[in-house]
């Protein structure tokens, strides 16, 4: 089918992000501008050409979009929820997560005769469902399907493309649940067994910035060292858990005015030193 081609260019250049970063939010924002690039040239390309036959639009309204709009609806409910996400203990992540996925489990509930069209492969409504200009009065109305650009779109596609996005999330949101769970296991075990007596009495901000201005210098094995094994060192040598220092990275870098507060601080406090030892 020729709209194929347009699968494999978007996840070649999803993919093309995947190692420049571990910022999720960047991550996130990026992918949602290629996608909505993507999801604009894919409407151009169905307006102007159409389709061959009536079993050509079904499989792309069926299988085609919701692959790509899927993407889409994953990185803005991502982006929102890792932006909210709360710096506090794994305890309280925890909670926030699984609260996520009761939510998404919602939409499941909601639609649930659908789902399990979907889900078992059927066919006998497709033509009601992935041809343009159908209505199905079934749909609850808050849906607002009505709404929704007539050229491009039926009346269940997007409940597809939704589907397949909460299916990721959901797994997302479990997976980050069990890296909490098990850093916290390993970081008890840790602070039992740790000899160190040093304890870090500036902030946990301070600490995450000083330990990105290490990775980013290159110092460190040549600036090939993972961020996640300096933090887990740092955490280790200072018996102090970081939390989601990603998150406290993302807000260091949206700073209005001094991004390198604890840097210049450190600055001062060594040039202070210097001028005390002079005298």
């Amino acid at each position: 089918m020729r709209y194929q081609k347009f699968i494999s260019e978007f996840e070649s250049n999803l993919e093309s992000l995947e190692f420049e970063t571990d910022d999720i939010l960047y991550k996130a924002e990026h992918r949602i501008a290629k996608t909505e690039i993507c999801i604009k040239r894919l409407r151009n390309e169905v307006i102007e050409k159409g389709f061959d036959s009536k079993n050509e639009e079904i499989s792309f309204f069926k299988h085609i979009k919701p692959q790509i709009f899927s993407r889409l609806i994953y990185y803005v409910r991502l982006f929102n929820i890792e932006s909210k996400r709360p710096r506090s203990s794994s305890k309280f992540q925890i909670r926030y997560l699984n609260n996520h996925i009761d939510k998404l489990q919602v939409f499941f509930n909601d639609n649930l005769e659908f789902y399990h069209y979907y889900r078992r492969g059927a066919t006998t409504l497709d033509e009601e469902y992935f041809i343009r200009g159908k209505s199905d009065l079934r749909l609850p109305t808050e849906s607002y399907h009505f709404f929704i650009d007539e050229q491009f779109s039926t009346c269940q596609d997007t409940t597809v493309a939704t589907i397949i996005a909460y299916d990721m999330l959901i797994v997302y949101l479990q997976q980050e649940i069990e890296k909490l769970q098990t850093s916290t296991d390993t970081y008890n075990k840790s602070m039992k067994q740790s000899s160190s007596k040093l304890f870090w009495t500036g902030s946990k901000t301070e600490l995450t910035e000083l330990i990105y201005a290490l990775h980013s210098s290159g110092a460190i094995n040549s600036g090939t060292a993972d961020i996640k094994e300096l933090a887990s060192l740092f955490e280790q040598m200072f018996n102090i858990g970081l939390g989601n220092y990603y998150h406290t990275f993302i807000e260091i870098r949206a700073r209005k005015s001094n991004k390198t507060k604890f840097m210049d601080k450190l600055k001062d406090s060594l040039e202070m030193r210097f001028e005390d030892s002079d005298e």
